[in-house]
């Protein structure tokens, strides 16, 4: 149903924004406006924002912004349609009445998913008849087990031509409405019709609030010149808008909590398996993912995990989902890519290594201006002056084509740093081959794994240079308490991802440590230094030790508790963190400064920032030090 402005300000005018946000998030006035910690991501200092006669929210550390419907659709992971019958109810706004046509639209449509729902039932009952132990062998051969056919909705499409047209006439249905609902073929010479699936495993696909739109039908027999059939296109089912097992991922993604991942993959097996192992999972309808399904997926995460096979098909299916995503990124809308390893597929690694396995397989994952920069720089040898050329003329094509200009301005400066890190010198002691080779910042091809980047050795150099003469005592501090103590990392690693150790020039050591932390189940500290100094940054490290002895931290000091000191660590950390959130929204502020409210807000932020920068030089940051070694130690 289609609604006016009319009826949505009607709703919006009866409900104060600030009453249905505080119902879930703790919020305190701050002039006119009112102000909390962010409902999207973990913070300690509020930086979410809800501004009732703007009617509007905004929240500077995950970039969202909107109104009373995008709120719940945000939070409640709801449809359009579905906030608004929610906020209408609440606020006792009559639903409008449709029009006739839309009446009759809507019966036709029931009419069809009754349909449909009472095929999904038949084709569960056949899977258990005695016809069905070939496809019961199959499942079980493919390691789902019959305990979990009635979750999935698992069915069978026996081989008869007429078998479902002729049960569901039998109740009523009319072929014609079979055949519009996508279960029957109508022959062109106007035979009559026949079902569309048989001899065939059935998934059945369901919308985002679980009614089934359609079915998918795994061909049994080897020889079918179709492996995998969906329906065709409906009134109900538009498969270029559709995705397989969203509203199951749904569901798993509630119960996660913040941070849980949403991945997206090949085949309903591979759905199936990864919502077995506990991971909110769907796939596409077997063609290329179009704009319209990753504007759903990002309904429901801001940065899902896409995740092809690692064969030629799997590699050019990501190719084209990297191009058909670059003109609609957006500051938290982005994709995550990860490549199970062994060639595997998720279905395999569920059967053969279980869900641990699967789980940690596909939290390795490479963000998306990586895979970019890597299909560009395998697409052809860089053995000469016109290739690397035509490289980098690829790379700023790519970075012009996303339409935010902040964020192409940002993923150009990007990829011409990972440019500049390719052509970086080896080390004095590395072997010579005598031809050019770039660096390598990770493999892509075939089976192989994703691999994080390594540290570029030159702008390791660069970086030590720069802080020789411009680190922070504070900044040093923290990043050598890091590298004394990766455990302390484990509560932080999202954080120091997004805002790295507080200085620009230290990203790449950030980058490292977080990816050798993640890799290594026990990363000890000269582990962690020898990795480091292997990568090139020896003389950044040791300009961090110099900096850091004049800091004053407490956490540095020998005659302090380990609790105490990861305490005191946290701390510095989350303010460096928020410092480095409040220098964004201050640029963001700045550029909205139209008007007295805009100017209040920027003048706000910026105390803010001030009065940390005063703790900081000031030494009373660390005030706090004898309650929280007494609260360590108790």
């Amino acid at each position: 149903m289609r609604f006016d402005e009319r009826f949505l300000d009607e709703i919006k005018s009866r409900l104060r924004l600030s009453d249905v946000i505080g119902r879930t998030v703790k919020l305190r006035r701050q002039g006119r406006e009112y102000a909390g910690l962010s409902p999207f991501t973990k913070e300690k200092t509020p930086s979410f924002y809800v501004n009732d006669e703007k009617g509007f929210f905004h929240c500077f550390s995950s970039g969202k912004h909107g109104d009373l419907i995008t709120f719940l659709q945000e939070t409640e992971r709801l449809s359009f349609p579905e906030a608004v019958e929610r906020l209408a109810a609440e606020a006792g706004v009559p639903m409008p009445e449709p029009d006739p046509r839309s009446v009759e639209d809507d019966k036709k449509r029931h009419s069809l998913m009754d349909w449909l729902e009472a095929a999904a039932v038949w084709f569960e009952g056949e899977l258990r008849r005695p016809g069905g132990q070939a496809a019961r062998a199959y499942l079980e051969k493919r390691g789902l087990p019959q305990s979990e056919w009635k979750r999935f909705r698992i069915g069978l499409a026996p081989a008869s031509r007429t078998a479902l047209k002729d049960a569901l006439v039998q109740k009523g249905a009319r072929p014609a409405e079979l055949v519009e609902a996508g279960l029957l073929i109508a022959p062109e010479d106007g035979g009559a019709p026949y079902d569309r699936f048989r001899e065939r495993i059935i998934f059945p696909i369901a919308d985002a609030r679980g009614r089934v739109i359609s079915f998918g039908g795994r061909a049994l027999d080897p020889e079918a010149k179709a492996k995998y059939l969906n329906g065709p296109d409906t009134a109900l089912f538009d498969k270029g808008r559709t995705l397989y097992g969203l509203y199951e991922a749904r569901k798993l993604l509630a119960a996660g909590g913040e941070g849980a991942p949403l991945v997206v993959v090949e085949g309903y097996m591979d759905v199936i398996a990864c919502q077995r192992a506990g991971i909110a999972a769907a796939a596409g309808m077997g063609t290329a993912l179009t704009e319209d399904q990753m504007a759903l997926m990002w309904r429901f995460h801001p940065e899902p995990t896409l995740c092809f096979d690692g064969d030629g098909a799997g590699q050019r299916a990501a190719s084209r989902a990297i191009d058909r995503a670059l003109p609609l990124l957006q500051p938290g809308r982005s994709f995550r890519f990860a490549v199970v390893t062994g060639g595997k597929d998720p279905d395999d690694v569920l059967r053969e290594q279980g869900p641990a396995a699967l789980k940690a397989q596909l939290s390795q994952t490479i963000p998306f201006v990586e895979a970019l920069f890597v299909r560009e720089r395998d697409m052809e040898p860089l053995d000469t002056p016109e290739r690397r050329s035509a490289l980098k003329g690829r790379l700023r094509a790519a970075a012009g084509a996303i339409q935010d200009k902040d964020l192409g301005q940002a993923y150009r400066d990007d990829l011409l740093a990972r440019l500049d890190a390719l052509w970086a010198k080896p080390a004095a002691n590395a072997p010579q081959s005598g031809a050019f080779q770039p660096r390598r910042a990770f493999a892509a091809r075939g089976s192989e794994r994703f691999q994080a980047p390594g540290p570029p050795t030159a702008e390791a150099r660069a970086a030590a240079r720069r802080l020789s003469v411009s680190i922070d005592p504070l900044v040093a501090a923290v990043a050598k308490g890091a590298i004394d103590h990766p455990v302390w990392l484990d509560e932080h690693l999202e954080a120091l991802q997004v805002h790295g150790l507080g200085h620009s020039a230290l990203n790449p050591l950030a980058s490292a440590i977080v990816r050798l932390r993640l890799e290594a189940d026990v990363l000890d500290t000269e582990a962690l230094k020898r990795h480091l100094a292997a990568s090139g940054f020896g003389a950044l490290l040791s300009e961090i030790d110099r900096a850091a002895r004049t800091s004053g931290a407490p956490f540095l000091e020998s005659d302090v508790s380990p609790a105490a000191a990861k305490l005191h660590w946290s701390h510095a950390f989350e303010v460096l963190s928020r410092m480095a959130a409040l220098e964004e929204a201050l640029s963001s502020a700045k550029a909205d400064m139209t008007d007295s409210e805009g100017a209040v807000a920027f003048m706000r932020l910026k105390g803010e920032r001030d009065a940390l920068r005063r703790a900081i030089r000031s030494g009373t940051l660390w005030a706090s030090r004898l309650s929280m070694e007494a609260g360590a130690s108790e």
